[in-house]
């Protein structure tokens, strides 16, 4: 690894990166608008200019050069020698800033990138308190360029990262930069709106507040919302992302920095796609048919109910007479749990793989790639751990099935009782399902809405959403995500883990780390997880 020298501390670096990265990883406050590390580097916004050592033309010995680097566009070399903290840096920034500030509006207090602003951050680092502009402010009408994205652009800094990434990362080159010198902005081709399905990208990687989320909107102040790492469940890629959430609702998702997975991006099905998680026809209680009534009972008697009901199943009509079909929306804990308990009662009962909803094909991004590999893939299979319920299978051995061969025995009635779980934010049962289930005479439905499964279960056990609960997922790839609760459940429902964990046997409260320690043992794989890298503290 090289060793580069900065403000006279030696910094290891990683091979082939700009001194920009370099420094930021080591812990560098240095401002920059331009650079990402997902895009091509223009150098265009000058605020991460440094000074460098070059060998004199006549001496050979190193000498700080007169005039000022692009640390951006400057990759690390061994023994580099640079600086950011002189004289020469600091009155660069404070120039740059001034003219980033000339024509920007000081609309703070309305605005919804205030509390996570780069601007704000850097006028105050690096900028001065007042400004030497007295001339009229040039102003550019606030546009709707998509459905889903607005436009101000008063506020741009013009550090093109938008336009770059419409270009490099979707492949659909809608925005562009217009006009030159002071004049120029960001805006769309004629008749060609923002609606590419990645967009939502723009406004995560726009430093200022130039492009707005409609959906966000005058919604929440960011310091009120509280952060939770998660993992995306609306299709097998995995994405890693943020749950930010207040008042237990979850107001927004953002992309985490993801390495081999969705490196810095989301697509906006999964962005957008949470909605769900607050439908007010969620299931939210507990439910027991006795005869032609049902009961509501509390929580605590969950266990009970399901272990008297499934051994009365077993004594009457035997083990393989149960089965368990575990759905791709639950995490792998939950499914170990549910297999566990199902397998303690009924030894020989059948382990199913619940529907996998798929949706066309994989779509790679950026768009005419002409075969050269992608940078984003949105993926046909729209479940998040079909994977990690195939680990569970394998490992617990016995009797497993396809969901197409559990339709077809259960409608030959060889099934007397069978736990069912679904999770889908769509309706998933279909005509043989329900078909079937009128020939199990114990149904246990755990799901999230009501429908043809609930209406005809037994016991109805309302499930959470994936924002709502903790635990892992395997993605396409094979690796294993845990991921945390980013608010918690809605009123009268229980976390799926918690009421598995206390089904199986479980003493105390549901641990889905501690869980995954007791599967490891059986399944060494849940031993390794991949847990993202921590972004530098000051990139962006």
């Amino acid at each position: 690894m090289p060793k580069i020298i900065v403000d006279g501390k030696d910094v290891e670096c990683r091979d082939k990166i700009p001194v920009l990265q370099a420094v930021l990883e080591a812990g560098w406050d240095v401002p920059h608008y331009c650079y990402h590390p997902g895009l091509s580097i223009v150098a265009s916004c000058r605020l991460c200019l440094m000074e460098m050592k070059m060998p004199n033309p006549k001496t050979k010995a190193l000498e700080w050069v007169p005039r000022l680097f692009p640390s951006c566009q400057t990759p690390v070399k061994d023994g580099l020698e640079v600086r950011f903290n002189s004289d020469k840096v600091k009155d660069n920034q404070t120039h740059c800033m001034e003219y980033f500030l000339l024509n920007h509006p000081l609309d703070c207090p309305v605005c919804d990138q205030a509390g996570e602003c780069h601007l704000q951050d850097y006028s105050l680092k690096f900028g001065e308190s007042s400004s030497r502009m007295v001339e009229p402010k040039n102003k550019n009408p606030k546009k709707d360029i998509g459905s889903k994205t607005l436009l101000y652009a008063d506020r741009c800094v013009m550090c093109s990262r938008c336009v770059r990434f419409c270009n490099e990362v979707a492949g659909t080159g809608e925005l562009a930069i217009v006009n030159r010198g002071s004049r120029a902005e960001i805006d769309v081709f004629p008749g060609i709106p923002l609606e590419n399905k990645l967009q939502g990208n723009v406004v995560d990687i726009c430093p200022v507040g130039c492009l707005l989320d409609k959906d966000f909107l005058m919604q929440q102040r960011v310091w009120f919302l509280k952060s939770a790492d998660s993992v995306c469940a609306g299709c097998s890629a995995g994405c890693a992302i943020t749950v930010d959430a207040n008042e237990g609702k979850v107001w927004r998702l953002k992309p985490r920095f993801n390495p081999g997975v969705n490196d810095w991006w989301m697509c906006d099905a999964g962005r957008f796609g949470h909605k769900y998680v607050h439908d007010p026809r969620r299931l939210n209680r507990l439910a027991v048919r006795r005869g032609a009534e049902l009961d509501y009972p509390d929580w605590s008697a969950l266990p009970e109910i399901a272990t008297l009901r499934l051994e009365a199943v077993v004594q009457k009509d035997g083990a393989a007479s149960v089965a368990a079909v575990l759905s791709p929306f639950m995490s792998c804990e939950e499914a170990w749990l549910l297999a566990s308990f199902v397998r303690s009662v009924a030894p020989q009962a059948a382990l199913v793989m619940g529907p996998v909803p798929v949706d066309g094909e994989d779509e790679g991004f950026p768009k005419g790639s002409n075969g050269h590999a992608s940078k984003f893939t949105i993926r046909a299979e729209k479940c998040p751990n079909r994977r990690g319920i195939e680990m569970i299978l394998a490992a617990m051995g016995g009797t497993t099935l396809s969901y197409a061969d559990f339709e077809k025995q259960a409608g030959e009635k060889k099934f007397a009782a069978a736990w069912i779980v679904g999770g889908s934010p769509i309706d998933w049962v279909d005509g043989d399902l329900k078909k079937a289930l009128g020939h199990i005479q114990t149904v246990f439905a755990q799901d999230i809405f009501p429908g043809a499964l609930t209406d005809a279960a037994t016991v109805v056990i309302p499930s959470c959403s994936w924002a709502e609960r903790s635990g892992c997922f395997v993605n396409v790839d094979g690796k294993i995500q845990p991921f945390e609760a980013g608010i918690n459940p809605i009123e009268g429902c229980q976390r799926d883990g918690n009421y598995l964990y206390a089904i199986s046997g479980g003493t105390g409260l549901y641990n889905a780390a501690k869980v995954r320690e007791q599967m490891a043992k059986q399944i060494p794989a849940f031993g390794q997880l991949h847990v993202p890298p921590p972004v530098p503290e000051h990139a962006h």
